[in-house]
């Protein structure tokens, strides 16, 4: 893999990461169109590295708070509902992994993910904004929605984070629930790669780059997001979905 190949796709990583248009998506998607074969997802796993450093980067006080104050009773029911919702992606990642590393070399599968996305996000622009609080079932239903964005083309956040408006969280709300869940799986899943990959295809700058750009680019993408989701604008990127797995599941 070239340098320039390795940028392209660690920009893309990190503006589809938290953008909700799947990340994994448009890596099969990029891949694809710049002819580029990598079986399995060793290299989408790398680039999750530098996306998880924005994730800290961007939620470090709250982290913060949560992890260091845990006497207080708030952050406490915060960590286990946390805890909750990750439980479903990691059945589901450890029954399924194999299906869904092959899945990453089906474009047509992907391009039917992407307007399954579109569709829900299309759909958001109806849902009805109640401000409820988090709780156990809200965090472990939106942990299901997230389980299912392991297929590559559903996307993590836009199906957490409409989960989150569904069960009648505020934006702001879901967007904290949703990328702080994030957390945990991109770490579970780089070490579950790390164990079952006998070879990393490509090298140490390889995976400097891929993880510089991602990071530097998923920061900027998830401020963004974060001040489009309070414009209620999240149904845009439905459309944008609609219309990229549209097209590529048609050439």
């Amino acid at each position: 893999m070239h340098y320039i190949d390795t940028l392209i796709l660690g920009i893309l990583q990190g503006l589809t990461e938290f953008l909700p248009i799947s990340s994994s998506g448009h890596l099969v998607l990029g891949q694809y169109f710049l002819n580029i074969y990598m079986p399995g997802n060793a290299f989408e796993v790398v680039l999750h590295i530098g996306t998880l450093m924005s994730v800290i980067t961007v939620f470090r006080k709250e982290i913060k708070s949560i992890i260091c104050d845990l006497s207080n009773s708030s952050n406490k029911f915060y960590l286990y509902a946390l805890v909750c919702g990750t439980i479903p992606a990691v059945i589901i990642g450890i029954v399924l992994k194999d299906m869904i590393s092959l899945i990453f070399d089906d474009i047509r599968f992907v391009s039917l993910a992407l307007i399954i996305t579109g569709i829900i996000l299309i759909s958001s622009r109806f849902i009805i904004i109640r401000n409820l609080k988090l709780t156990m079932l809200v965090a472990f239903i939106i942990g299901l929605a997230q389980a299912g964005a392991i297929i590559p083309g559903i996307s993590r956040s836009g199906m957490t984070i409409c989960m989150g408006l569904l069960m009648g969280l505020s934006a702001p709300d879901a967007a904290k629930f949703s990328f702080l869940l994030s957390i945990p799986v991109i770490i579970g899943a780089g070490l579950l790669t790390a164990i079952n990959v006998k070879a990393i295809p490509f090298g140490f700058d390889i995976m400097l780059i891929g993880v510089s750009s991602s990071f530097l680019v998923g920061w900027i993408s998830l401020k963004w997001l974060l001040t489009i989701l309070n414009s209620g604008k999240l149904y845009w990127f439905g459309i944008y979905c609609l219309l990229i797995g549209s097209y590529v599941l048609m050439k």
